[in-house]
C-alpha cells in the first residue's frame, strides 16, 4: 500500500484488514490444533487431564500468525468444540468439558496464543540473533502464566481438590512443555524464513517510518 493509498484509506499497512489469506491461515491453524488433540494422549495427570500436542499446536499457532489471528485461530477451534465437535483431547466436546479439570486449560488457549504471538512481534521487531531462544522463552514464560496457572485453577474449581493438590498434579506437565516449546520455536523460526510474509514482513512494516515523516 502506498502513502498515497495509506492517506486515503486512513489505514496503516499494519492495520488493515484480514484478506482471504489471512481467513485462510485462522482456518488452517485452526486444523492443526485439532488435528493436535486428537492424537492419542498419556493421561497421566493425578486428575485425568492428558499429555497431548496441543500446547505445540497452540504455541506454535500464535508465534506464526502473531496475536489477533493466532487468537482467532485457536478461538476457532475452541468454539467449535464448545459447540459439539468432538475436536478435543480425547474426542470430547460440547460445554459440558467446562465442569471438568481440562476446562482451565481449554480457556487459556487462545489466550496463550494471543499472549505469545504478541511477544514473538515484540522479537521480531527487537532481534536479529539467536530469534529461536527467545521465541522458546516466549513459549515457556506463556505456557507457565497462563496454561498452567488457569489450568491449575480449573483443576481446583472443579474437582474440589486445593490448589496446592491441582498444582502438584499440574508439574508433570513441565518437562513434556519444555520439549514441545523448543519444538515450537524451531519450527516457528524456519516457517518465518521460508515465508516472511505470514509475519515477519507485517511486523516489518509495521515499524516502518513513513515517508516524509
Amino acid at each position: 500500500m502506498s502513502n498515497t493509498e495509506t492517506a486515503r484509506t486512513g489505514l496503516s499497512p499494519a492495520r488493515r484488514r484480514w484478506n482471504a489469506t489471512d481467513l485462510g491461515l485462522i482456518g488452517v491453524f485452526a486444523a492443526l490444533v485439532a488435528g493436535a488433540a486428537l492424537v492419542p494422549g498419556l493421561a497421566v495427570n493425578g486428575f485425568g487431564v492428558p499429555i497431548t500436542f496441543q500446547t505445540l499446536a497452540v504455541m506454535l499457532t500464535g508465534l506464526v500468525l502473531g496475536p489477533g489471528r493466532g487468537f482467532a485461530a485457536v478461538g476457532l477451534y475452541t468454539l467449535l468444540g464448545l459447540a459439539g465437535l468432538p475436536i478435543f483431547s480425547q474426542g470430547r466436546s460440547g460445554l459440558g468439558i467446562l465442569a471438568g479439570p481440562s476446562a482451565g486449560y481449554i480457556i487459556a488457549f487462545p489466550i496463550a496464543a494471543a499472549l505469545v504471538g504478541w511477544l514473538a512481534t515484540v522479537i521480531i521487531k527487537r532481534t536479529a540473533k539467536a530469534r529461536a531462544l527467545w521465541l522458546f522463552l516466549a513459549a515457556t514464560v506463556t505456557s507457565i502464566v497462563v496454561v498452567h496457572t488457569l489450568g491449575v485453577a480449573g483443576i481446583a474449581l472443579n474437582t474440589k481438590s486445593t490448589i496446592g493438590q491441582a498444582f502438584v498434579s499440574d508439574l508433570v506437565f513441565y518437562p513434556g512443555d519444555i520439549v514441545k516449546n523448543v519444538l515450537a520455536a524451531g519450527i516457528a523460526v524456519a516457517l518465518h524464513r521460508a515465508f516472511p510474509d505470514i509475519l515477519v514482513r507485517r511486523v516489518r512494516r509495521s515499524t516502518a517510518v513513513p515517508a516524509g515523516s
